[in-house]
């Protein structure tokens, strides 16, 4: 994993209640997860947030990796 990527995220506790966002920004880590997951395109998520930038897009990414590396998180298991 690329740790310059992390240091794009910033946590602090005065700002967005201490939710991970890109450094220097108001803009969630989840949010950005929860467009790409929702089907926006790299494209149009920098056109819809101008301040940032394709390695924010990879930071988020590379910072939600992370997390999942750290703990499991239940999900339905689908029979076959």
């Amino acid at each position: 994993m690329d740790r310059d990527l992390l240091r794009r995220i910033s946590a602090d506790p005065a700002v967005c209640f201490g939710k991970p966002c890109i450094r220097g920004t108001r803009i969630w880590v989840s949010l950005l997860l929860d467009l790409m997951a929702g089907g926006m395109t790299e494209a149009e998520i920098l056109e819809d947030y101008p301040g940032l930038t394709k390695d924010d897009l990879r930071a988020a990414l590379a910072y939600s990796a992370a997390v999942a590396h750290e703990r499991f998180i239940p999900v339905p298991v689908e029979r076959v």
